[in-house]
């Protein structure tokens, strides 16, 4: 990769800083006695601050209302994680879920486990933490393991093993960033799927995203159907190609072990693949539209 490619990529998350909460300067934390670190007690939720390194910014209200009915019923089973301040308040680090909907719940108190740790350590426990969960938004995740590497320098391989997922999942989440905002918000809100969405990034201008995710959702396309259509917006003309080659792969059926290979390599890469075998010898070809895919696959393919 040439210099100018590499300051090219220094410089696309930049304008994610405003998305994203960030403190100005370090906070002061005054020291924990021994008695107090890592043991539960009983807080006033009033005297905890919302975590300031929160990825999250959705909620869904009635899971909330649910919880807050548990908690009623059953109180909290397990302690949010705190840190104290300097001016005798506290500030949460993970469980925020469990302290909004106490509050909801009309509790005074909250147990709590308190923490000695930097505002560093604060933000990589809350994005971590957020990241195991499984109902952030796919957008949320993205932005969420775009921080890791931005604030912690973490490769993609140290983000899958700290957060206990695939290395090529990692990657499709973090290509997520390069789409429209208004492709991302309907990526977010759930009216575009994820396997939609990178099907989408195939396309390289802006323009040509938005149009084909609306053509997406007003004929309301199934993946394999949008992956035909921007195939052949990438490449017109294709389609009559294609035609010819029907009739002589229709009269020899793809083996299914082969037709499961190529699916599961399409949803590792993000990229359309094709497996050509002949009694056990063939070839794999993955196709890309821009340089910054194929850049992506190299990662991939020699990262570790």
């Amino acid at each position: 990769m040439t210099s100018g490619q590499m300051d090219k990529r220094r410089a696309l998350g930049k304008g994610l800083d405003s998305l994203l909460p960030r403190v100005a300067a370090q906070v002061e934390t005054p020291k924990l006695p021994d008695s107090e670190a890592g043991k539960p007690m009983e807080i006033p939720v009033g005297e905890i601050d919302r975590n300031p390194f929160q990825t999250r910014t959705n909620f869904d209200e009635t899971l909330i209302a649910e919880l807050a009915e548990s908690i009623s019923a059953n109180g909290v089973v397990q302690p949010i994680l705190v840190r104290p301040l300097a001016n005798g308040r506290f500030q949460l680090i993970a469980g925020e879920r469990r302290w909004i909907a106490s509050q909801k719940a009309g509790k005074k108190t909250i147990p709590a486990i308190l923490r000695q740790v930097s505002d560093e350590q604060a933000m990589e426990i809350t994005i971590v933490e957020n990241l195991q969960r499984a109902d952030l938004n796919p957008i949320e995740q993205a932005k969420a393991y775009e921080r890791l590497g931005r604030e912690f320098g973490m490769t993609q391989e140290q983000m899958a093993h700290r957060t206990g997922k695939d290395r090529a999942t990692v990657g499709n989440f973090l290509r997520m960033l390069r789409l429209p905002e208004s492709v991302q918000q309907k990526v977010s809100t759930g009216v575009l799927s994820f396997s939609h969405a990178k099907v989408l990034l195939a396309l390289e201008h802006a323009d040509d995203v938005e149009r084909a995710a609306s053509k997406i959702l007003s004929l309301s396309l199934s993946v394999r159907q949008s992956e035909t259509m921007v195939q052949n917006l990438l490449f017109p003309g294709l389609e009559e190609g294609r035609a010819a080659k029907k009739a002589v792969q229709e009269a020899k059926p793809v083996d299914p072990n082969v037709r499961e290979a190529q699916e599961k390599l399409q949803r590792a890469l993000g990229l359309r693949v094709k497996i050509e075998d002949r009694n056990g010898r063939g070839r794999v070809i993955i196709e890309y539209a821009r340089l910054e895919d194929f850049d992506t696959l190299m990662d991939q393919l020699c990262e570790g």
